[in-house]
């Protein structure tokens, strides 16, 4: 009985000592991805062009940048297109840039291929901004640029991209500053991309 009770103890010793163990460790690996992502900006990050074409975001250094997830086919794509040209006509002399990134993960609501998502917003949409290549935003193949804007910058209910023309606000030293939904008017993200320009 005696031996019984005292092989309990040390194994409620050793599982003590386990946990504790992992538990740090689990604790100082994640602090320092986190002081890792924390200490990237998106000038670390190189993506490809609509053509194919390597671009690296550091050629975007001192400008302030607004990066969507777009799609061809969406409720919301008339509306965006049409705001997010309106901000890019007013600012694009200023400092500002707006990144495109197709995907399809939505409701296969971008499903052509680069040369029909170019031929879509630039004739249809009358976009004028940086159309990239389609990427994914979510999941095991996920853009790397993506999967650091979302551990920047989380959304409700997790950091996932929910749904097309999820829009992240980029400083000018290239920090995420603000993350808004799909629903959100890109016109209604107007003050907080003039406060960014006007800033040192």
């Amino acid at each position: 009985m005696h031996l019984l009770k005292f092989t309990n103890w040390v194994s409620l010793f050793v599982l003590g000592f386990a946990f504790l163990y992992f538990y740090y460790a689990y604790q100082f690996s994640s602090s320092q991805i986190m002081a890792e992502e924390s200490s990237k900006s998106i000038y670390d990050f190189t993506v490809k062009d609509i053509h194919g074409n390597d671009v690296k975001l550091s050629e975007y250094g001192g400008k302030v940048l607004l990066i969507v997830n777009v799609a061809s086919q969406c409720g919301l794509t008339q509306s965006n297109y049409k705001e997010l040209s309106v901000l890019y006509e007013k600012y694009k002399n200023k400092g500002f840039e707006i990144l495109a990134f197709p995907c399809n993960q939505f409701g296969g609501q971008e499903p052509g291929n680069n040369e029909e998502i170019q031929e879509v917003a630039c004739t249809r949409f009358k976009a004028e901004f940086p159309i990239f290549d389609k990427i994914e935003v979510n999941g095991k193949n996920e853009a790397p640029l993506y999967k650091f804007l979302k551990l920047q910058k989380g959304g409700l209910f997790g950091n996932g991209i929910k749904w097309n023309f999820t829009k992240f606000l980029v400083n000018k030293e290239g920090k995420v500053v603000e993350r808004y939904a799909p629903v959100t008017s890109p016109l209604k993200i107007e003050k907080d991309i003039q406060s960014l320009l006007e800033s040192s």
